[in-house]
C-alpha cells in the first residue's frame, strides 16, 4: 500500500512538480433532501489541485488526475498515494494537463492505464494524446512502465482551450477519445473536416490500431482524405462521455458557446453540427454559422442548456444502493456549479433536477462506485472527491 502522505507532504510536493500550494479545503459532511432520495454527501478526499479524471481499479481503490500533471493512487479510506511516475512531458497551462484516466477492461491481466494529456509539440503548439502503460506499485514508489503514446490528435495547435477530453471504453474493448476543436475561430471549422481530428470523438484499439468497422476506416469520406479513427465529427468540446447501459452506445455531453450545452447520442459517421449550427451564440452575441439550430444533415442533440451550465463528465446510474435513482444519468456543470440527474426514456429526457447548487462546487467528473456510490470531483486548487450515498 503507498504510504499516505500529510497535508505538508502534500503541500511540499505540490512545488516540487510546480504546481504552486494547495490551499486547505472545507471538509464537506450534509444530509440533502432531493426530488426523490434523501442523500448524504461528504468529503472522501481534498486537498487537490483541479482533479480531473477518476478511474476505479478492481480492488475498489482509484486511480485520480489532476489537472497540474499528477496521477495519484486514492485508497479505500480516501489516502492518497505519492504522484505515479513516469508520465511524459505534459503542457499544463489553460485547459490543459493531465486529463482523463481509464484502466483497461482486461486490467487484472495486463496492468494497463490510459490517460489523455496536453502534449507539447514545436513552437508552442499542443494538442490531446492518448498513452498506455502499465502500472506498478512498489510500497512508496507507484510508477508506470511500458508508456507509449498511442494516440495523438492532428493537427497540434498553438492555444490553451478545448482538449476534451474523455476516455470510454465500449462492450467490445474500442477506446473512445473525445476531442475538442480548440477553441479559435481560425481553426473551430475543421470541426466539419474529415482530414483533422479537431472536434472529433475518435475510436480505437488499445493498442492504437484502427477499428477495421470505422466509419472512415477504408478512407471513405466525401473528398476520400478521411482520417480512419474518426467516428463521429462536428463537436465544439466534449467532456462527459458514457456508455448507456442497455443499448451499449455511447452518449455525451457537449460545451456549447454562450447557450447550447448538449447531450449527444453518438452514432458513426454522424455530424453533429458543431461551427455550423448550434442552440448557442458566440460569447460576443454574433449568430454562430448559419445563426440556426438545426440543418439537414446534421444530427440534433436530444437535450440542450440556454443558458449554458459547463457540462462536464457524464454516469449512468445502474446501483440499487440508491433505489430511486437507479436508471438515471448524471452530468456535471462547471459554469453553474452543480449535479444534474436527468430521467430519460428511451433517447428522450424526460425531467432533470439539479443537485448540490448550494455547495457552489464546480463539478468536473461523476463516477458510479462498485459501492454504489456516485462519486464527483470539484474542479478548483483545493479539490475535493464527493462521495454520495443514500442517508442512513
Amino acid at each position: 500500500m503507498p504510504r499516505l502522505l500529510t497535508a505538508f507532504a502534500t503541500a511540499i510536493l505540490c512545488l516540487t512538480f510546480g504546481a504552486g500550494p494547495v490551499m486547505a479545503s472545507d471538509k464537506i459532511d450534509k444530509t440533502v433532501e432531493t426530488e426523490k432520495a434523501t442523500i448524504h454527501v461528504a468529503t472522501f478526499a481534498d486537498e487537490l489541485d483541479h482533479p480531473w479524471g477518476l478511474a476505479f481499479l478492481p480492488d475498489g481503490r482509484m486511480l485520480l488526475t489532476e489537472r497540474v500533471g499528477r496521477l495519484r493512487i486514492v485508497d479505500k479510506e480516501g489516502g492518497l498515494s505519492y504522484p505515479v511516475a513516469g508520465l511524459p512531458d505534459i503542457d499544463v497551462r489553460g485547459q490543459g494537463g493531465l486529463l482523463d484516466v481509464a484502466i483497461d477492461p482486461d486490467f487484472k491481466k495486463n496492468k494497463f492505464v490510459y490517460l489523455s494529456f496536453t502534449e507539447p509539440g514545436k513552437n508552442g503548439q499542443n494538442g490531446t494524446a492518448v498513452l498506455r502503460g502499465k502500472l506498478a506499485e512498489d510500497m512508496n514508489e507507484p510508477r508506470l512502465t511500458d508508456v507509449k503514446v498511442i494516440f495523438r490528435q492532428h493537427p497540434k495547435v498553438d492555444g490553451s482551450g478545448h482538449f476534451g477530453s474523455r476516455l470510454v471504453f465500449d462492450r467490445k474493448g474500442h477506446l473512445f477519445i473525445t476531442l475538442g476543436e480548440r477553441y479559435f475561430d481560425s481553426v473551430r471549422g475543421q470541426a466539419q473536416d474529415l482530414d483533422s481530428d479537431l472536434g472529433k470523438i475518435v475510436r480505437i484499439w488499445p493498442d492504437g490500431s484502427i477499428p477495421k468497422d470505422n466509419p472512415y476506416a477504408d478512407d471513405g469520406g466525401p473528398e476520400g482524405d478521411a482520417r480512419p479513427e474518426i467516428w463521429s465529427y462536428g463537436h465544439r468540446n466534449v467532456q462527459g462521455a458514457a456508455i448507456e447501459p442497455k443499448t451499449g452506445k455511447l452518449w455525451a455531453d457537449e460545451h456549447g458557446p454562450k447557450g447550447g450545452d448538449e447531450i449527444n447520442v453518438i452514432e458513426p459517421g454522424r455530424n453533429y453540427g458543431w461551427p455550423v449550427v448550434s442552440f448557442g451564440v458566440n460569447y460576443d452575441g454574433s449568430p454562430v454559422g448559419t445563426g440556426e439550430a438545426y440543418a439537414p444533415g446534421m444530427t440534433d442533440p436530444i437535450y440542450h442548456w440556454t443558458p449554458s451550465i459547463g457540462v462536464c463528465g457524464m454516469a449512468f446510474y445502474t446501483s440499487d444502493a440508491i433505489p430511486e435513482w437507479k436508471g438515471d444519468l448524471f452530468v456535471g456543470g462547471l459554469a453553474k456549479p452543480r449535479l444534474v440527474r436527468l430521467e430519460y426514456e428511451g433517447e428522450k429526457i424526460t425531467h432533470t433536477e439539479n443537485l448540490l447548487t448550494g455547495l457552489h462546487e464546480r463539478i468536473r467528473a461523476v463516477k458510479q462506485g462498485p459501492d454504489g456510490a456516485l462519486y464527483v470531483l470539484t474542479d478548483s486548487s483545493s479539490g475535493q472527491i464527493l462521495k454520495i450515498t443514500g442517508a442512513d
